[in-house]
């Protein structure tokens, strides 16, 4: 352990508890299938033709021209008097269903993942953290590039469907977002603080200092111009992928409240998380964050509530608490989708005509089917947007509020970075290896410091939490159901045989 470091010794342990564990304790496999959620089961042909008041006949062929003879699909009446059979979300019924594993390996990797990051934070309380590297922030950096995963082979699904126009919708949400982020970061730092401007012209500078070390010499500062750019792509792509997530949050809000009728304080908590991002994003507003809430006026002087160091930990605790209010509102918002299925009946009553028995089974199982996509849907931005909190907090040298708030300084600016000593010939390989990584490490920090983080991730968790917002706003003002109920793709039902 000496020479390891306690931290990689845990994350090893934390790693083999995993793989050991995940067949038998499961976090995601607990909250979606600890019975808890009901499904709708799809009736057989054979209550559809009681309901209908006829004998299941036998197979009828219809003879064509050709000669070639077909079965003639069975039919009932749109108004039969149906009422689907609720059966508990079971592990064997979830296990069939198509990106089960993916959802349960994704949401276990992000438990584990915050669970060696308040490790790694009570350690630090004892140990300098200049000592040793924090290894929670490697397994944040992990998450978020598998959120982006996960994210990416959903929308892939969409961009191959034929059937539908999602890939339309994806393609015009991921034009929509690039010109906000283009506006947003032509916006100056008076009215939002990202610090974003300044962290790149930190980074400039370091680099500058660096290369001249090296021999090498600066030519045109087009750094911040190509970064800016980067982060534009970057924000059209996180749109494009969270187009769906916010249309399907937006929707099962509503139905949840309508279930959630004669619960009051349920309706409260759902009202408070739907409402949590826009209060999220508008404290990074300095006219209304800084300027409005943290200066009370006395006579004729303004004195100010609370200091910024305390202010940046307040934001950090909300970002956290609106994760764990949403997280705890999982099981209203899937519960609400899997109502889908009694609701398209309910409208299906209310039509006239005939329908065919396999198409009411399809409609049915394929809402169920479609569950872990909805899970992951739900998860994935809640999962993404902590995590970006986190690293916020630990790159850009930010505090809980227990212990004050370090001033993040640039070491290349005022003084060359620190070089180590160079290695004998008589030292062995793996000192010599220590050395390269210190002198890398040591190169990166004096370049990309905590100035440059606090942008960065400040930035792209208000990214994360307004892409869902803007698109829940307007569903709502639209209140259109068939946004959402569309969406379920023939492929969910794919892994569930219909009889």
């Amino acid at each position: 352990m000496a020479v390891m470091g306690v931290q990689l010794v845990v994350s090893l342990l934390t790693a083999s508890i995993m793989q050991k564990m995940s067949p038998h304790c499961s976090f995601a496999r607990w909250l979606l299938c600890n019975g808890s959620l009901y499904r709708y089961k799809h009736p057989s042909e054979e209550e559809l033709c009681a309901l209908a008041g006829k004998q299941k006949p036998k197979a009828k062929r219809d003879r064509r021209p050709n000669g070639v003879a077909e079965d003639k699909p069975l039919s009932v009446p749109k108004d039969i008097n149906l009422h689907l059979e609720t059966t508990p979300v079971t592990t064997v019924d979830a296990l069939v269903l198509r990106y089960f594993l993916e959802y349960q390996w994704f949401v276990d990797f992000a438990v584990y993942s915050t669970l060696i990051y308040l490790f790694t934070e009570g350690y630090y309380c004892l140990v300098d953290p200049q000592k040793e590297m924090n290894v929670g922030i490697l397994w944040c950096l992990l998450t978020v590039v598998f959120s982006f995963k996960i994210f990416f082979m959903v929308m892939h699904h969409y961009f191959r469907s034929e059937e539908g126009g999602e890939r339309s919708v994806c393609l015009t949400f991921a034009f929509f977002f690039l010109l906000i982020a283009m506006v947003v970061l032509v916006v100056r730092e008076d009215y939002l603080e990202f610090g974003l401007d300044s962290g790149l012209a930190n980074v400039s500078d370091n680099l500058e200092i660096f290369l001249k070390q090296q021999g090498w010499e600066w030519t045109v500062p087009i750094t911040k111009l190509t970064f800016k750019l980067g982060l534009v792509a970057l924000c059209s792509f996180i749109g494009a992928c969270l187009t769906f997530p916010g249309l399907r949050l937006a929707q099962t809000h509503l139905d949840a409240l309508k279930m959630a009728a004669d619960r009051p304080m349920t309706q409260i908590l759902l009202h408070a998380s739907f409402l949590a991002p826009l209060v999220v994003v508008l404290m990074w507003v300095k006219p209304i964050s800084r300027d409005l809430l943290l200066h009370a006026p006395m006579g004729k002087q303004t004195v100010q509530i609370m200091s910024d160091s305390a202010y940046n930990s307040t934001r950090l605790w909300t970002i956290v608490a609106l994760c764990l209010l949403r997280l705890a509102m999982t099981r209203h918002h899937l519960q609400a989708y899997l109502q889908l299925a009694e609701r398209w009946v309910e409208q299906m009553k209310r039509e006239a005509g005939r329908i065919t028995a396999l198409e009411i089974q399809r409609k049915v199982a394929r809402i169920y089917c479609y569950i872990t996509v909805v899970s992951l849907q739900y998860l994935g931005p809640i999962i993404l947007t902590l995590h970006c909190t986190l690293l916020l907090k630990s790159l850009g040298d930010y505090s809980w509020g227990l212990f004050p708030e370090p001033t993040p300084v640039s070491p290349g600016v005022g003084a060359a970075p620190a070089r180590p000593a160079v290695p004998s010939a008589e030292e062995e390989g793996g000192e010599d290896m220590q050395a390269t990584v210190a002198q890398i490490t040591g190169a990166l920090g004096a370049i990309l410091t905590p100035l440059f983080y606090r942008g960065l991730f400040a930035f792209l968790t208000c990214v994360d939490i307004s892409s869902e917002t803007r698109l829940m706003a307007k569903v709502l003002c639209w209140n259109s159901r068939d946004l959402s109920s569309a969406e379920t793709p023939c492929w969910a039902s794919q892994s569930l045989s219909v009889p």
